[in-house]
């Protein structure tokens, strides 16, 4: 016994198999153990335990869309919302029957991410959004037809907050939209329910429930004591429900602004594995539609005015350096043309051009009252200088005019190709060996391993890069150094980067955080360049016909999921904590061993008709109009002017993650296993875990 006592392993073990306090005991009240905002904390991974049997019953679910069709009539293009969307299964449903235009929104963080995830299972491009049904971050007149399923309503102590949510569905219903509510049947419950009942959750899980009304009998109060057979208590939670009737809802439905609320047969789910029903047994099915003018925006769009938009670019009068013969040639204005031609399709728009940059800011002082939007292409820069790129959005900062693309702080940073490269290290995310040197940079300790590309530290346009910029040894890399300090100024800093064998790989995102749209991945195709030649996409590729290396096609990329995934992941990332906004383009190479690795990070990338980004998009069935029209739209949307009708895009493509680093995703992946103590441990040693936040929700046309 003494040994034993003494034993500190044995008092280890003695505190692992202690069972930590997580229960309140017998309550005589339980309507004073409910918080007002219970509803932050409750759906979380034993939310999905505990009512199981109907939220993963396939077939219920599939009733329930059902009588959704049919009461409502949905039409395949209309654009649906269903708020308290939870883990997704209503909104997955109606995209596997074919409607593209549906999302979830949810206050569920986890549950928000669960839904993703099921997305991304089933390849569905859905949208799902985080966040409070009482305050909605759409722009008024959005949605065809608002849903609350599942008995997600009145979760509220007060009346006042569920008008609240009924208000805020008004304003983003379009006129002549509907909403649909699916409630508890408030009378029937309070006849039926069980003051206390228990069942088996599966072979490890039970859990005990208490119901009582509260004192004013209009809420019924709910606990839930959950306990593993192995561990005791783990939750024990309270939670409550107002309890409407038909008569209640019709009224709290006119006071929100409503028409015509109609009742329909109410619905029991049945479920196979259905023990205690509870609050789920039995429903009101209520809809009500929305009587009210178009806005003035509208009706200005639907009378053919459209909305000002001023367009800036390069200046063809000036000098050019990054052009071969540093002056506007006739492939440039025919880019112009087509860019000019592309744009005159999208409805709604007037644009002008301005491009005198010597008159550049007094234009724009003149006209900055009658200008809605900015579309700023100038990607060379103010006066042409690449260096000035980011004077252009300074100036529209200074005049307080909205425009399309990056901020001058962005710009800074993704100029400096040696910043990026220190901030994807420090978010792990993999680089090419590298280093920066300057004019008095001592190369005979260099460290890296031979082929060596050369480049220009800053700089577009793959200016500095051609096939001549591959060192393969000590006296090429002297050679190539000096001649390009002689065309480039002997000042400028250079990155020396390990040459990697691998795939060329682009990524384009359209859109802005929270979610955003990443256009197929492309590659390129070097067949078409003689084998002896290097493969690499650099100067000659982009301004030289002359060359091989024109011959370069970009191709959807042939690379395995799981490198895919990790590249968007990691773009997406960098996107976010560079603060690139409306679009961008991500450069890639895979090294030997077909691992990724980022070359460079490009905010308002190349616009052109024949540009990568324009390719991938093409590869998405969008056309240059459509790209540009999406652009504008991310824009519009980020400064919250509304939007002027569908775009290609937004008809065939959906956003994606959240504002997070890798490291985030790592963390909340971690967390997420913590908190699962209901997973069993098959599962954990199978690694039957998926990040939910990872989800990426590309178009998968590729």
């Amino acid at each position: 016994m003494t040994q034993n006592n003494t034993d500190p392993n044995a008092r280890r073990r003695r505190a692992r198999c202690t069972v930590q306090k997580k229960t309140f005991g017998p309550v005589e009240d339980l309507e004073t153990h409910v918080r007002s905002d219970w509803w932050q904390t409750l759906f979380n991974s034993l939310y999905l335990k505990t009512d199981a049997d109907l939220l993963d019953d396939m077939e219920v679910t599939g009733k329930e869309v059902d009588l959704i069709v049919s009461i409502l009539g949905v039409a395949p293009e209309e654009k649906i919302l269903d708020l308290c969307c939870g883990q997704g299964r209503h909104v997955l449903e109606l995209a596997r029957r074919g409607f593209s235009n549906v999302e979830g929104y949810d206050r569920s963080q986890y549950l928000i991410r669960k839904a993703r995830t099921r997305a991304q299972k089933d390849n569905l491009q859905v949208r799902f959004r985080e966040g409070d049904a009482r305050k909605l971050p759409y722009p008024s007149d959005t949605f065809d037809i608002v849903t609350i399923l599942g008995n997600s309503f009145g979760y509220f102590d007060s009346t006042l907050q569920d008008r609240k949510v009924l208000e805020e569905i008004f304003r983003v219903l379009k006129p002549e939209g509907r909403v649909f509510i699916d409630a508890v049947d408030g009378d029937h419950m309070k006849k039926s329910f069980q003051p206390r009942s228990w069942e088996w959750l599966d072979r490890k899980y039970f859990v005990c429930r208490e119901r009582a009304l509260s004192a004013d009998g209009d809420r019924l109060i709910c606990r839930e004591v959950i306990s593993r057979i192995d561990r005791g208590v783990i939750a024990d939670q309270f939670y409550a429900e107002r309890l409407y009737n038909k008569e209640s809802l019709f009224e709290l439905l006119t006071a929100s602004g409503f028409s015509s609320p109609a009742f329909h047969s109410t619905f029991s789910p049945v479920s196979a594995g259905t023990q205690d029903a509870g609050m789920m047994e039995q429903r009101i099915l209520v809809s009500a539609s929305v009587e009210k003018p178009w806005p003035l925006s509208f009706q200005a769009a639907e009378s053919k005015k459209p909305m000002n938009i001023a367009v800036l670019l390069g200046d063809p009068r000036k000098e050019d350096q990054v052009k071969p013969a540093c002056v506007f040639d006739d492939d440039d204005f025919d880019t112009l043309e087509k860019m000019k031609k592309a744009l005159s399709e999208i409805p709604f728009m007037r644009f002008t051009f301005f491009d005198r940059h010597e008159t550049l800011l007094e234009d724009l002082k003149k006209r900055a009252a009658k200008i809605d939007l900015v579309l700023n292409l100038c990607d060379e820069g103010f006066y042409n200088d690449p260096t000035k790129e980011l004077h252009v959005p300074a100036l529209l900062e200074q005049l307080n005019i909205p425009y399309t693309g990056a901020a001058p702080q962005c710009l800074a940073f993704c100029y400096d190709k040696s910043i990026i490269r220190g901030v994807a290290r420090e978010m792990r995310i993999p680089v090419a060996k590298g280093m920066l040197i300057t004019g008095d940079s001592d190369l005979s300790k260099l460290s890296l391993s031979f082929p060596l590309l050369v480049k220009p530290n800053s700089g577009d346009s793959s200016f500095g890069i051609t096939q001549k910029s591959i060192a393969h040894n000590r006296e090429e890399l002297l050679e190539i150094l000096e001649e390009t300090r002689e065309k480039m100024g002997s000042g400028r800093p250079f990155l020396l980067e390990e040459f990697l064998p691998g795939k060329d790989i682009s990524v384009g995102i359209i859109g802005n955080p929270p979610t955003c749209t990443v256009l197929p991945i492309t590659e390129e195709d070097y067949s078409a360049v003689p084998e002896e030649l290097p493969k690499i996409c650099g100067y000659e590729a982009k301004w030289l016909p002359d060359s091989p290396y024109w011959n370069i096609k970009s191709v959807p990329a042939d690379i395995p999921e799981k490198t895919r995934k990790e590249i968007i992941k990691s773009c997406l990332a960098l996107f976010s904590r560079l603060g690139c906004r409306d679009y961008a383009r991500f450069d890639w190479r895979l090294d030997a061993e077909g691992k990724p690795r980022l070359l460079e990070v490009n905010p308002n990338p190349g616009w052109c008709w024949d540009g990568h980004l324009a390719k991938m998009a093409a590869y998405a069935n969008i056309s240059y109009s459509g790209m540009l029209a999406a652009i504008l739209e991310a824009a519009k949307e980020r400064y919250g002017l509304g939007t002027t009708g569908k775009t290609e895009l937004s008809r065939k493509m959906t956003e994606t993650t959240s504002r997070k680093s890798p490291a985030e995703y790592a963390a909340e992946f971690e967390e997420e296993i913590e908190a699962s103590s209901m997973d069993s441990e098959d599962d954990r040693k199978k690694g039957v875990f998926s990040n939910s936040s990872d989800t990426v929700q590309a178009f998968e046309g590729l």
